[in-house]
């Protein structure tokens, strides 16, 4: 517990100056997180993160997450989706001129690797281009989440949730993660009233009812996947924490819902 302390806040000490500074530094920040992130999914699946689709894929995620649109005004709309278009069809390729060892199904994982990972950063940026109080409310209500949900889980936990993609969940923590959620950002409300715009206030208490939810089934897919391939964790880059995805796994789902919901 004391290295997940040190090493979490020393990561929150690099994270958080880029957060308040925005702009390009935040945007590019993000997109190595987005490429470290496709690394780890390569590399449990024990494919070479250094290789033709390696990098494709890490470069698929980085192109996701930035929007490109701002800076390479020459593009056409959309300017992230038709970069990532064109580096799928170079995955594409390896069908065709390596077609021997190399099939549809090869192209398919890193392509989704780095979709999976891509949208999620993606929807972090558009959230602080939106204004940073939406990454604070989104943060707290991850982490009101796992922390309701372990403390709770550890008190009163019977019920497992899933125990064959994570045995240590219960429902009983699931739902006091969900209520410690909404106590957290209902105090976040009260104090800063604009973070649900252009939402009421108690249609937004039920959309982060809904963003609790997400966030745990983020996990729980990160788990699933983890579990697939036989690691305890996504990567080692954070000592007690594991790696980028194992941080970012409920925010990967959380920040694409919030879009869809309208609040940035």
């Amino acid at each position: 517990m004391r290295e997940r302390v040190i090493w979490g806040a020393a990561a929150l000490l690099i994270f958080i100056p880029f957060l308040i500074w925005g702009g390009l530094p935040f945007q590019f920040f993000v997109g190595l997180l987005a490429m470290l992130g496709a690394a780890e999914m390569l590399r449990m699946k024990r494919l070479e993160v250094f290789s033709i689709e390696g990098v494709l894929a890490m470069l698929g995620a980085f192109v996701l997450t930035v929007p490109l649109d701002n800076y390479l005004t020459f593009l056409p709309i959309d300017a992230s989706f038709s970069t990532f278009g064109l580096l799928v069809f170079l995955l594409l390729a390896g069908t065709v001129f390596n077609s021997d060892s190399y099939s549809f199904e090869d192209a398919a994982y890193p392509i989704a690797a780095s979709l999976y990972v891509g949208i999620g950063f993606q929807n972090l940026v558009s959230a602080r281009i939106s204004g940073i109080d939406k990454v604070l409310l989104a943060l707290f209500i991850v982490w009101a989440t796992d922390i309701g949900a372990y403390l709770i889980g550890r008190r009163f936990g019977r019920r497992k949730l899933l125990a064959k993609v994570s045995p240590n969940k219960t429902v009983e923590g699931s739902l006091g993660g969900i209520l410690s959620a909404l106590l957290v950002a209902l105090i976040f409300m009260l104090l800063r009233s604009n973070v649900y715009e252009p939402r009421s206030f108690f249609a937004m208490l039920l959309f982060v009812v809904i963003f609790s939810i997400c966030g745990q089934f983020g996990d729980l897919v990160e788990s699933a996947i983890k579990r697939h391939f036989g690691v305890k964790d996504s990567g080692k880059l954070i000592p007690g924490h594991g790696g980028i995805l194992d941080r970012f796994d409920s925010m990967i789902f959380v920040f694409p819902i919030m879009h869809l919901f309208g609040l940035f």
